[in-house]
């Protein structure tokens, strides 16, 4: 795994789940097309929250429906709502697309377990490609995307119940405290320690409905007391984490 793996957390945290569908439907979010029917794959174009297809500009192939978990997962609050990506620039991306495409054309024993999981790795590929291309601004993508901060940004979301200092996190990413902490609120948009605990409460909200108990994912995200993380879940979510562990 990359020292520095920008995904690894939010693919351990978060599903990632991915059906190809027979058609465009209101369920489709990602399309495979062509410049012209009949003709290879050219184009891939994910609406994050959903959308229609890319009609008129593209012949679409196959298209899929996606749920990285919605709302829960902040990294997709972050994507811009319409990705498009012309495969002749992404050669990894056209020759998984290639495979999508065959395995949809051409079913064989196993298919939708292989389309399904092809088009997970479409997904994944096309999100390291817009934190590459720089394609958020401002907020947790651009803080991944930035050649230093995001460095401190994945040690955070790899060990969440880690004790960090504003003063490790800045030496992680190369930079003086005081630059990083001006950096960090520049380009992510909040202070390092407003940043994590927010981390640690998604972390936290996700391991409630889970089934875990408060006080064990109180210490497992990081809080020194359940009381400490109840307060914090109950300013952020508007409810004590109790509820969401009884399911209300």
């Amino acid at each position: 795994m990359h020292k520095h793996d920008r995904l690894a957390a939010f693919l351990r945290a978060f599903d990632l789940k991915a059906r190809v569908l027979s058609g465009p439907t209101d369920s489709a979010n990602l399309y495979v097309a062509a410049r012209e029917v009949g003709e290879g794959a050219s184009h891939i174009r994910f609406n994050v929250a959903g959308g229609p297809p890319p009609e008129g500009e593209f012949a679409v192939i196959v298209s899929a429906g996606v749920d990285f978990s919605g709302e829960l997962n902040p990294l997709v609050g972050t994507l811009p709502d319409r990705m498009d990506f012309l495969l002749a620039d992404t050669p990894a991306l056209q020759g998984v697309a290639d495979l999508f495409i065959g395995e949809a054309q051409s079913p064989r024993c196993g298919t939708v377990s292989v389309q399904d999981r092809l088009c997970e790795v479409i997904i994944v590929l096309v999100i390291r490609r817009a934190i590459a291309a720089g394609a958020v601004k401002a907020g947790m993508l651009a803080g991944l995307a930035h050649p230093a901060l995001h460095r401190s940004l994945v040690a955070m979301h790899d060990e969440p119940a880690c004790k960090w200092s504003v003063e490790r996190l800045a030496q992680i990413a190369g930079m003086s405290r005081s630059h990083f902490i001006e950096r960090f609120g520049t380009v992510v948009g909040e202070t390092p320690g407003a940043y994590l605990t927010a981390w640690r409460l998604t972390l936290g909200r996700k391991a409630l409905m889970s089934g875990r108990s408060v006080k064990q994912v109180a210490y497992q995200v990081g809080f020194g007391s359940v009381e400490a993380f109840s307060r914090a879940f109950s300013a952020k979510y508007g409810v004590p984490p109790s509820s969401v562990k009884n399911g209300m």
